[in-house]
């Protein structure tokens, strides 16, 4: 039966619900994003952040207010990924800073908690929209004054503002003419109200599947490029044809599964083998010309369930690779960041240089450039904090620049740069992969590290940037009608040009960067493309534009077919 007032059990028990609630709905959220890029990621990024935050509340044991203020904010902050998870995080942290002086809720120190939640992420935002997970945070926070006046009913107060939250959600597409004319409300919105919904859920005594370590599964790995560490994948020159997933279900009876034994006999009929076992579930996935050897395989250890067998040479390498590819980029990712660590720390020199990256091409670019600690996540999964700090605990600087590469991974930097208290931590905000190669290479050691920020980001201020993917849904944005399965080009300020060939939509996009100052053009293929196909793309753009600096990279980025600049 619920009560007027919340004590540290409840609060916890509420919590850990709406970090459920929020899991459980990310996919749909991620659909919710205005680009219907295939990397939609705010309900990924608003997940990862609240689990990283669920983690420590979940251990505490007795629960106590100021524990779980303290647990909530360091946890949620550390975590944050991307921009809404970042004012995911400063709503935590805002809530946390009124909550931590008492030991149970009342309606007035509820609504303190809100408002104080609002101002915060408010504050931590450069330049805030209306129509943004901000406005629905601001919608709860008035609306929980006025009816602190009105009543002293906990459960009337919680469900007038679940209502009312969702009311001011519903007219987001009203304040962002991007969002009504795309069809959504906002995605970050929507990712706070299933927080909220959750934790009332659990207020109100109803079913909720609270939150578990275990449940974290492949989320709670540490983010890196969805390429699977894999090399550039051309259709021509796939060895194996068939990416072949499934999930064994352990039975008694069947033979003793032996996971090295498993390992080798898929290595011995087909690559990109992953293997990741939990208690009597292992997930199964490789690259074969004979998937049927792999599933007898598996049914020799129990049933099998999840099966999906794709021929690769018939579609795009991003739409067959799931999360065990992800899974196995992830533990490569994570063995690298280990034997740097375990690594002898050089002598501190005065420059330092961490940067995001995604794709073999770019990180092998990025290290040309004297770039100390890579980064992997970028666009198709965005780093967390934390992520940031572990990379600057293993540069050994004085002045330690890093470069974001993507507007939506900036604040999470920014945050990062708060954290750290031994080394001067430089946030130069490049908001693309070509911002952030420009903003090196304009570095100099004879500068003092205010000079190069400032010159740096001067510099590739300059750089205009595109970017060419596919759509994954029908949706209007700027006035441009697309279709699922569109190509799109999409620019720093929006879509450039949508048609239904990749090599149409890159000289759209070029076309719409280049102007009478533009002097050189970088084209960077990903792993998608075969470099065939690149090198004519250039050839043809280089004819089309003879005074001009045309240079061909391959980045081996997945999901983005070209990233282009024009400076």
């Amino acid at each position: 039966m619920s009560t007027n007032t919340i004590d540290a059990a409840l609060l916890k028990k509420m919590f850990l619900a709406g970090a459920k609630n929020l899991e459980q709905n990310k996919e749909w959220i991620n659909e919710l994003n205005v680009f219907p890029v295939p990397d939609g990621d705010t309900g990924t990024n608003m997940t990862l952040t609240i689990l990283s935050a669920a983690k420590e509340v979940s251990a505490i044991e007795p629960p106590t207010m100021e524990k779980l203020a303290k647990a909530i904010s360091s946890g949620s902050l550390r975590g944050a990924r991307g921009n809404s998870g970042v004012i995911l995080s400063q709503l935590f942290r805002g809530f946390a800073k009124v909550i931590k002086e008492t030991e149970t809720l009342d309606i007035v120190t509820l609504t303190s908690a809100l408002q104080r939640a609002g101002e915060t992420a408010y504050k931590a935002v450069m330049r805030p929209k209306e129509g943004t997970i901000l406005t629905v945070a601001r919608g709860i926070a008035d609306r929980a004054a006025e009816l602190a006046m009105e009543t002293e009913d906990m459960e009337q107060f919680l469900t007038e503002l679940i209502r009312h939250g969702d009311e001011v959600l519903s007219r987001t597409p009203e304040m962002l003419p991007v969002l009504k004319q795309a069809g959504v409300v906002d995605s970050g919105g929507q990712g706070l109200m299933q927080v909220l919904k959750g934790a009332v859920d659990a207020y109100l005594g109803k079913e909720v599947a609270p939150y578990a370590e275990s449940d974290r599964g492949e989320t709670s790995q540490t983010p890196v490029s969805s390429e699977s560490g894999e090399t550039r994948l051309e259709t021509e020159d796939i060895r194996f044809g068939y990416c072949t997933e499934f999930i064994i279900m352990l039975e008694e009876g069947k033979e003793e599964y032996d996971e090295a034994n498993l390992k080798a006999f898929l290595e011995s009929i087909g690559d990109s083998i992953v293997c990741v076992s939990d208690d009597d579930i292992v997930k199964i996935h490789v690259h074969t010309n004979d998937p049927g050897l792999a599933i007898q395989k598996g049914l020799s250890y129990g049933s099998l369930t999840r099966m999906k067998i794709d021929n690769m040479r018939e579609e795009h390498q991003e739409k067959v690779i799931k999360d065990a590819e992800r899974i196995a980029a992830q533990q490569k990712a994570q063995k690298e960041q280990e034997e740097q660590a375990a690594a002898q720390k050089e002598p501190e020199k005065e420059y330092g240089f961490i940067s995001v990256s995604v794709g073999d091409g770019l990180s092998k670019l990025f290290r040309e450039l004297n770039v100390d600690c890579l980064i992997e996540g970028g666009q198709t999964m965005n780093p967390s904090t934390e992520d940031m700090l572990n990379a600057v605990e293993q540069v050994s600087a004085k002045n330690i620049f890093i470069f974001p590469n993507n507007k939506n991974i900036i604040l999470a930097a920014e945050q990062a740069k708060y954290l750290v208290e031994d080394k001067n931590l430089i946030v130069i905000p490049s908001r693309s992969i070509p911002q952030g190669i420009t903003a090196i290479i304009n570095f100099s050691p004879d500068r003092t590290p205010e000079e190069n920020e400032k010159f740096m980001t001067e510099e590739m201020a300059l750089v205009k940037s595109g970017q060419i993917t596919y759509a994954v849904r029908n949706t209007v944005i700027n006035d441009v009608e697309i279709h699922e399965g569109d190509i799109m080009g999409i620019g720093d300020h929006g879509i450039l040009a949508s048609t239904e060939s990749i090599r149409e939509t890159a000289l759209e996009t070029i076309g719409a960067m280049v102007d009478e100052d533009s002097a050189l053009i970088s084209i960077y293929y990903g792993c998608d493309v075969a470099e065939e196909e690149a090198e004519a793309l250039c050839q043809e753009i280089t004819e089309k534009y003879p005074d001009l600096d045309v240079e061909l990279n391959y980045g081996g980025q997945p999901i983005y077919y070209y990233i282009l600049s024009v400076e």
